[in-house]
């Protein structure tokens, strides 16, 4: 009985022999190195080692640029590698990771080309880290335009530094993207021009997740990125007010995808297998089989779930005072009203102690309205009062983790 559940098992659901792909894919990759003149990456020939050692899949791309490398080495490239994940059909990876290179025209549009990967060669990742990596005008111009056709749910370009043109090609290829869903442009050198280009993104694209440590948005920067969030927040908290709508303890349900509330930009890349629709009698139903032109869409609209702006000049210094008055207004507002957002980062801003004292008012409506918690980092140079508020209206109840502890018992 035993031999033949075993037949059906490996007929039906065995996994594939990892080990001979790997292996295959290594080999491929030193050809094609050595045919374009170029040396091997260590940590990818490290990270395909490891794979093959352990018997596991090797989802995780790292490329890097050795840091002890002889000048009569030959320089690394990223062509090899994507022609290898080509010519091997290798779908199982999901994110490729970029640090620290000098990236050339022929690199980029091979990467370009990779992305925009559609039918049967669909490209596998979801998941692209460009970090603090040097891409000239052109460079991040066909990267722009590959973003448009492009499966990712995540996209990193940290410390990468952008000219207004550059950016601008970055924000062309972002807008009416509903399959993206987090991005970071942390250190990127956005100013307060970015600031509405950014809200024109996120009103017209499916990203919940933005992360923009270490800019210098300022106040002003700042306030049009927020503006369309607290309009939409307030239109939605009024209107479900009037009609009694669903629960808002679990805002993304109002949503088809149901996958815009995710914790991390990793967790974004997993795809939900089936979502939540409304019968007619009011009852919820769970409707599988979803078809593939479909997966991976989100609804746009102007709300997030997690915001970061620490370290981006936003202050009352120099002529910013109003900005600053007119910033926490807008802020309060999304604070207040929005159901979608879960985590907000304002540290080392020097808000003031009105700004924080405006903020603490707003997270106790906020809980008041029974909306989600909201996490809110802010700068400790205010009141040690104000700052201890603040940290309390914004962490999980201890008295709902211990009623859940008991139900379970």
């Amino acid at each position: 009985m035993s031999r033949v559940k075993e037949g059906k098992r490996k007929i039906k659901g065995a996994p594939l022999p990892i080990v001979p792909i790997l292996q295959k894919f290594l080999k491929t990759y030193e050809k094609h190195c050595a045919q374009s003149q170029t040396s091997v990456c260590p940590a990818i020939e490290r990270d395909l080692k490891s794979s093959i050692d352990r018997d596991r899949v090797l989802k995780k791309f790292t490329f890097v640029r050795p840091d002890d490398s002889p000048p009569t080495t030959l320089s690394v490239s990223l062509e090899p590698l994507l022609m290898t994940i080509r010519d091997e059909c290798y779908t199982l990876g999901k994110e490729i990771c970029i640090w620290g290179l000098q990236l050339s025209n022929p690199e980029i549009a091979r990467l370009a080309s990779f992305l925009e990967l559609k039918g049967c060669t669909t490209c596998p990742f979801t998941t692209l880290e460009i970090v603090d990596c040097k891409m000239d005008l052109w460079s991040v111009g066909r990267l722009g335009k590959a973003l448009q056709f492009s499966s990712l749910h995540s996209l990193v370009l940290d410390y990468c530094k952008f000219g207004n043109e550059e950016i601008e090609s970055i924000f062309a290829g972002l807008e009416n993207n509903q399959r993206l869903q987090g991005l970071s442009l942390r250190y990127c050198g956005l100013g307060p021009q970015s600031g509405p280009r950014l809200a024109s993104v996120i009103s017209q694209s499916a990203v919940c997740e933005l992360h923009l440590d270490g800019n210098y948005l300022q106040c002003s920067g700042a306030l049009a990125l927020l503006r369309p969030l607290a309009e939409y927040a307030e239109m939605q908290g009024k209107g479900q007010q009037a009609t009694a709508s669903p629960d808002t303890r679990n805002p993304c349900q109002l949503l088809p995808a149901g996958q815009r509330g995710s914790s991390t930009l990793n967790q974004i890349t997993k795809s939900s297998e089936a979502v939540t629709v409304k019968t007619t009698s009011g009852k919820k139903k769970r409707k599988k089989g979803i078809k593939k032109k479909n997966e991976g869409l989100t609804e746009a609209g102007p709300w997030l779930v997690k915001l970061h702006l620490a370290d981006n000049g936003i202050d009352g210094k120099g002529r910013g005072e109003n900005d600053l008055l007119e910033f926490t207004q807008i802020l309060t507002h999304v604070i207040k009203y929005s159901a979608h957002l879960r985590e907000i980062d304002l540290g080392n801003n020097v808000l003031g102690e009105m700004a924080a004292a405006d903020i603490l008012e707003a997270l106790r409506a906020r809980k008041t309205g029974r909306l989600p918690i909201l996490k809110i980092t802010v700068t400790p140079q205010i009141s040690s009062d104000t700052f201890r508020s603040i940290w309390e209206n914004s962490k999980k109840s201890g008295i709902t983790r211990k009623k859940k502890k008991k139900a379970k018992n």
